[in-house]
């Protein structure tokens, strides 16, 4: 089997499996008991809780743990706008987002706040001149991904966050979910950040949400006790703890992880670029991790079944999309509608090999070929 889909999610890294078991096993009390396992429990869940906040340089109060991404997405979003919405109703995100942040500011439409989109460049970056130009005295929240999902664009969140610091009654959220374990991330600048465990080789059902102290948020789960007041539920120590332990095995050597991936990257682009009818529409400032193509004359479900009747395997875009029909964020960067109905997406990890790669370059082509020659005929 050759797997480039890990932007969907990720296999789950024997290390961290092994802490979720034993933690089962050897830790079976509700954390909020106050028996002595209960207290074992909850002892346990606190020094995961620390150790997320230390790999990510915050305070161990500011770590909201989750059952993913997508929920710390609409805590971070609607629990912050209602929460200020004395301060206004206007918010402002791109057309890159992840569906559950774009699903998120379509139900604020429903009930009254404003969305702008701001513009983004040729690169996919976000337009800082229209950013500046669209903040008003209204502006509640600024949402923007760190890496889109589905192109890999990095935007310059720092520098964002760096500017809206001059406006403090707008809030800054951040989807870091395809940034974590790839790049570097500082979140010094960044009110509200989120990220999910089964994108770092973690176990599926848990994530984060970054609150910084200043940021005060509406729940959007209410009743009973938890790690938080901010998100109720019995907080699930064991993939907590497995977390924990994801974050700090996939931050390690990140920085040799990132050059094996990028000659990965590089090797596939200088393939694809001998081909004919496939444009490349990852910019080149993307991560190396994703790369998304489109093909000229082949539909990408009918590449995507081939390529999986030789166990290798690639998306169509996001996993989470609702809209199957087109990539809006291929659309947004590329302007063209023909490349957003025909993207795929091939995701890599350090754990991707040459061999591998050389493999599916090898069957790619010839199906191509294959596939193009059956439309000729």
């Amino acid at each position: 089997m050759i797997y480039l889909d890990y932007s969907a999610t990720t296999p789950v890294n024997k290390e961290v499996l092994n802490s979720f078991n034993k933690v089962v096993t050897e830790y079976p009390g509700n954390a909020n008991s106050l028996h002595k396992l209960g207290t074992k429990s909850f002892h346990l869940l606190e020094a995961s809780t620390k150790q997320v906040a230390d790999l990510l340089g915050v305070l161990k109060s500011e770590v909201i743990f989750t059952s993913g991404a997508s929920e710390a997405n609409n805590l971070a979003i609607v629990g912050s706008v209602l929460k200020y919405k004395n301060r206004g109703k206007h918010i402002i995100t791109t057309k890159l987002e992840h569906s559950s942040v774009h699903e998120t500011m379509e139900f604020l439409k429903k009930i009254g706040y404003e969305i702008e989109y701001v513009n983004v460049l040729e690169d996919g970056e976000v337009d800082f001149s229209d950013l500046k130009n669209k903040i008003r005295d209204d502006t509640v929240l600024v949402s923007i991904i760190q890496v889109n999902s589905e192109l890999g664009v990095i935007e310059d969140v720092n520098k964002i966050g760096e500017y809206l610091k001059k406006f403090p009654k707008i809030i800054f959220h951040v989807d870091g979910t395809q940034a974590v374990g790839k790049i570097p991330v500082s979140l010094e600048n960044i009110d509200l950040y989120s990220f999910s465990s089964h994108k770092i080789y973690g176990l599926n059902g848990v994530g984060a949400l970054i609150k910084k102290r200043n940021i005060e948020l509406e729940p959007i789960i209410h009743g009973g006790k938890s790690q938080t007041i901010y998100r109720s539920g019995t907080p699930t120590h064991a993939l907590i703890a497995s977390f924990a332990k994801a974050l700090k095995l996939v931050l390690e050597d990140i920085s040799s992880k990132y050059e094996h991936v990028l000659k990965l990257n590089q090797k596939i682009r200088k393939s694809l670029e001998t081909m004919t009818g496939i444009h490349i529409n990852s910019p080149e400032n993307s991560v190396p991790h994703i790369l998304n193509i489109s093909l000229d004359g082949i539909k990408p479900e009918t590449m995507l079944h081939a390529l999986a009747e030789h166990d290798i395997y690639i998306s169509t875009k996001t996993a989470c999309s609702s809209d199957k029909s087109l990539s809006l964020s291929v659309l947004e960067v590329t302007k063209n509608i023909e490349y957003a109905k025909s993207s795929i997406r091939i995701s890599l990890s350090y754990l991707t090999t040459d061999e591998e790669i050389d493999s599916f370059l090898k069957t790619f082509k010839e199906l191509i070929d294959a596939l193009r020659f059956k439309k000729g005929e």
